[in-house]
């Protein structure tokens, strides 16, 4: 799933170990999700979301198939 996780982040100047600790995950599952191997759980994905001030529509894109 692609998503604006990367473009967010650096935005507000985070590296990639800032934002994971924030949001208490491993810097793994940040660049994970950034490169679209990994799709967040819905809970997390409402924590980066809410972490942005954003809807996860904003963040993630889902496309259908």
């Amino acid at each position: 799933m692609e998503n604006h996780v990367e473009e967010l982040r650096k935005n507000l100047g985070l590296r990639q170990d800032e934002f994971a600790k924030a949001i208490k995950v491993s810097r793994q599952t940040i660049s994970s999700i950034e490169n679209g191997k990994y799709n967040p759980s819905l809970e997390l994905a409402f924590v980066i979301a809410d972490f942005f001030g954003k809807s996860i529509e904003e963040i993630f894109i889902h496309e259908k198939t």
